[in-house]
């Protein structure tokens, strides 16, 4: 048996579970939300996470292909 103990959300613009003690620029990365999209868990998300001191890798060109991005 396994217990999560972070926050989760279920978000209905990715219909998915998320984390919420991540910010919500990682959610979004981390989803693929496509730019200016409108987050209904606006204001769920923590301000500063374990990750924020990391740069979060570039999507590879195989993966922004498959989304249907450019460059």
């Amino acid at each position: 048996m396994s217990f999560l103990d972070s926050p989760i959300a279920r978000c209905e613009a990715a219909h998915t579970m998320v984390l919420t003690d991540q910010t919500q620029l990682q959610c979004g990365l981390e989803h693929a939300c496509p730019a200016g999209r409108v987050c209904p868990l606006d204001g769920c998300f923590a301000t500063h996470s374990g990750l924020s001191e990391t740069v979060l890798p570039a999507p590879s060109k195989a993966r922004r292909a498959r989304r249907g991005l450019s460059g």
